[in-house]
């Protein structure tokens, strides 16, 4: 069962504190982040740039507001890439601050989403929807990287945490499918997962990848043993109660970091990302964009025909050459 300790989603600090020192709240917060030295170094300069300019703009850690923070990561002197990891550092932040009821208010993360965000326009601004193999290599190693010595209540959460992206990744589900997902629709050790809607005409079965039905399966094992009450897949406390969608994009994003993803992209890597990936790997093994589509959820066959085009066309930029899978466009 979990520990007593509060979770490292929850601050531990008050917010006058971040009123009062914004430095020394940071470096706590830091401290309990277990960052390699050599990361919070940099996020330390990072932060501190960020508190010089809120200074010069007369604003606090919880004054803050979507423009404030937007000008200042427009205006930053580096590439795209530096620009979103700055942006990630203040998002945290203010996640942490605001705790996770006002998390969906966090200025920060509206402009992390934004996609005409003027802090986007710098140099190699190409969009791209999806994970190369190297990417997608890296974040199944991560998956499957040995649980570090901790709490029993970290273990479960961390094994909660892979299970997330493992469905995302190897199965398509939205952000919305995997909070709602329950007991009865997860068999553990079957290929299949079924997603249920509120109109039944709408429920259907997706097909997890092998390595999804491996890390799903090991997370419903530890969940049986801490002995979690309720019927959601993923609860987000020891109480069972669902858990708000700021903490899958946190559980995420510390997922692609960990794996080493982060430092090579400049798009986040977001559920819909990983989403789009298992897609992607259908696609690439030749799978119609129909069958994707109807694993996916897709109301009209046309969405599914897009996703197809927009894969087709990311992968020829990639290979620099049309694509094998292009004769099987079904749009």
């Amino acid at each position: 069962m979990a520990s007593s300790h509060p979770s490292p989603d929850l601050f531990d600090q008050q917010r006058a504190d971040w009123q009062r020192d914004p430095i020394g709240a940071f470096d706590a917060w830091l401290a309990s982040q277990q960052f390699r030295r050599s990361s919070a170094d940099v996020y330390r300069v990072q932060w501190g740039r960020f508190l010089e300019w809120m200074a010069l703009r007369h604003k606090t850690i919880l004054s803050v507001d979507t423009g404030t923070i937007s000008e200042f990561v427009a205006g930053l002197d580096v590439k795209k890439p530096q620009r979103l990891r700055y942006l990630r550092l203040i998002e945290r932040v203010l996640d942490h601050v605001r705790e996770i009821e006002l998390a969906s208010t966090n200025p920060a993360r509206f402009i992390a989403q934004d996609g005409e965000a003027a802090w986007r326009n710098a140099r190699e601004n190409e969009p791209t929807g999806f994970l190369d193999a190297t990417e997608r290599a890296a974040i199944l190693a991560q998956l499957f990287a040995p649980l570090e010595e901790q709490s029993a209540a970290k273990r479960w959460r961390e094994r909660r945490d892979r299970a997330l992206v493992a469905v995302f990744l190897g199965a398509g589900l939205k952000t919305g499918d995997a909070l709602a997902l329950t007991l009865a629709c997860v068999k553990p050790g079957s290929e299949w997962l079924t997603i249920e809607a509120d109109n039944p005409l709408f429920t259907r079965v997706t097909r997890l990848a092998p390595f999804a039905v491996d890390v799903l399966g090991a997370w419903l094992e530890a969940r049986q043993r801490a002995g979690l009450p309720g019927q959601l897949v993923f609860p987000g406390s020891p109480s069972g109660r669902p858990m708000h969608k700021a903490t899958v994009l946190r559980a995420v994003d510390a997922i692609v970091e960990a794996s080493g993803v982060g430092e090579r992209r400049a798009e986040r890597a977001s559920p819909q990302t990983l989403r789009n990936t298992y897609a992607a790997d259908l696609f690439e093994r030749g799978v119609s964009a129909e069958q994707v589509g109807q694993w996916l959820g897709f109301m009209q066959p046309i969405s599914a025909g897009r996703l197809h085009r927009a894969w087709r066309m990311w992968a020829e930029r990639e290979d620099g050459e049309p694509h094998a899978g292009a004769q099987r466009d079904s749009a």
